[in-house]
Order: C-alpha cells, then sequence, then structure tokens
C-alpha cells in the first residue's frame, strides 16, 4: 500500500517532524491540531475560542484531501483540563451536528505551546 502526504497552506505549517495528513489506503490520518492559525500564532482566549479553531484546521487539512468533517470516522480529544469538557463538547457537537464520529476524550498534563486542546482525526475516503 502506498500511503500519500497532505499539506494544507489553510492550516499552521507543522512545528516537527510529522505531517499534515497521511492517506494510507481508504483512510486519512490527520495530526493532532492545536489552536494555532494558519499563520502559526497560538489564538489567544479560552476553549470556546480554542477548539473552534482546531476545528477549523481540521476542517481545512481535511477539505485539502478532498473530504470533510461529515468523512470522519474517528477523533481522539486531548485536554489539558478536564473541567474544559462541557464548553469543548458543545463546541465541537456544532461541527459535528449529524452522525458524530467514535471519540474518545483525554485529559493530558500538557499539550505543545501550552494549548487547552488538541483534536486529531480519522476520516474515510470514499472509492
Amino acid at each position: 500500500m502506498k500511503k500519500k502526504i497532505i499539506t494544507c497552506d489553510e492550516a499552521p505549517a507543522a512545528v516537527g517532524p510529522y505531517s499534515h495528513a497521511v492517506v494510507a489506503g481508504p483512510f486519512v490520518f490527520v495530526s493532532g491540531q492545536i489552536p494555532m492559525n494558519p499563520q502559526g500564532e497560538m489564538v489567544a482566549g479560552d476553549i470556546v475560542v480554542q477548539t473552534v479553531q482546531v476545528m477549523e484546521n481540521l476542517q481545512a487539512i481535511l477539505a485539502t484531501a478532498g473530504l470533510s468533517l461529515g468523512d470522519v470516522v474517528k477523533t481522539t480529544v486531548f485536554l489539558k483540563d478536564m473541567a474544559d469538557f462541557v464548553e469543548m463538547n458543545r463546541v465541537y457537537g456544532e461541527f459535528f451536528p449529524e452522525n458524530p464520529p467514535a471519540r474518545s476524550t483525554l485529559q493530558v498534563a500538557g499539550l505543545a505551546r501550552n494549548a487547552a486542546v488538541e483534536i486529531e482525526a480519522i476520516a474515510f475516503k470514499k472509492g
């Protein structure tokens, strides 16, 4: 199986040795996104503002791969503080209003650039 690397100009550049996304067979694996804007600057704001930016980054990367959030089958959400779960979940639900993907949510000791949230996704690319 051949893999294809996805690079997206509408999302912040990778800040390490990883790709925005990798297509492997019918699946697209999107690297965890933190609340950085496409210029590579962390957005200022609470968990709501940060979650919106993360979801916009995921949307942009998926669009580059020819997909949308509707093609996502699994996400993993990493939270710096589980007290942010309710607001993150509310915003997340606005991006997945119907048939949301499977999801795991974890509290972690810390995230890159002191972000409050990071989300990674796996999407299914139909035929």
